[in-house]
């Protein structure tokens, strides 16, 4: 009963902190998924486990952990050596990404405009006006977080778990070629359906922004095809 009610109090003095902060490994995790997602490595470019380990300033250990889910996750590959790298998109490739993407994405957009409340909806203008702010600068870091925020906030809208989940994996075998893109065209030069889809949100029009979404998937997409393999 001691140790009952000792567990209860450690459980609740722990609520009223807020969420434990996450394990080490899974910080190191999110740390490296972000660099490789945001395309802080080329793709084919390689790096050592070593040189990893200095970057996230962390032990070999969790380092380790995080390569293993990222190679999992088809994010990293090893080169041999005790080197890791991104890998390179071959055009077949893209079409395996189009047509993923084109089978679950409107689908979000769809249940997410059934979803949208009136916050969703300002949220994902001001995501998009951030957007904008970063085009305009030039700053491709930035461009490259907020449009992958825009798509999040519309997938965690949808309240679907499963595709939520496909689709996020998706963006680790694309996100890296698109920071090529960006150093290619430059930011002013890459355009979206992300008013269209907002629009079709604030009108009630799901089908709409369903198409919105299915025709920034080809946009993006067809973008990395013109700047890799033109």
């Amino acid at each position: 009963m001691a140790e009952f009610q000792a567990l209860t109090e450690q459980t609740t003095r722990q609520d009223k902190r807020g969420p434990a902060p996450p394990p080490a490994h899974e910080t190191i995790y999110r740390k490296l998924r972000a660099t490789i997602l945001f395309g802080e490595f080329a793709p084919g470019q390689a790096v050592t486990i070593q040189g990893l380990v200095e970057l996230l300033n962390a032990g070999m250990t969790p380092v380790r952990e995080a390569i293993r889910r990222l190679t999992a996750e088809g994010a990293l590959e090893f080169q041999g050596n005790r080197r890791v790298g991104v890998p390179l998109l071959s055009e077949s490739n893209l079409d395996e990404l189009v047509y993923a993407r084109q089978a679950i994405e409107p689908q979000l957009a769809q249940r997410a405009a059934d979803r949208a409340t009136a916050n969703d909806q300002a949220r994902l203008a001001d995501i998009d006006a951030q957007l904008d702010t970063s085009i305009l600068r030039g700053d491709v870091r930035a461009y490259l977080e907020l449009n992958y925020r825009f798509h999040s906030k519309i997938y965690d809208m949808a309240d679907a778990a499963i595709l939520h989940a496909l689709a996020d994996s998706l963006w680790l075998r694309f996100g890296p070629s698109m920071r090529v893109v960006c150093g290619r065209l430059g930011t002013q030069n890459l355009p979206d359906q992300h008013k269209e889809a907002l629009k079709a949100m604030q009108a009630g029009d799901a089908k709409a922004a369903a198409e919105a979404m299915r025709q920034d998937v080809i946009q993006g997409i067809e973008q990395i095809r013109s700047a890799l393999f033109s």
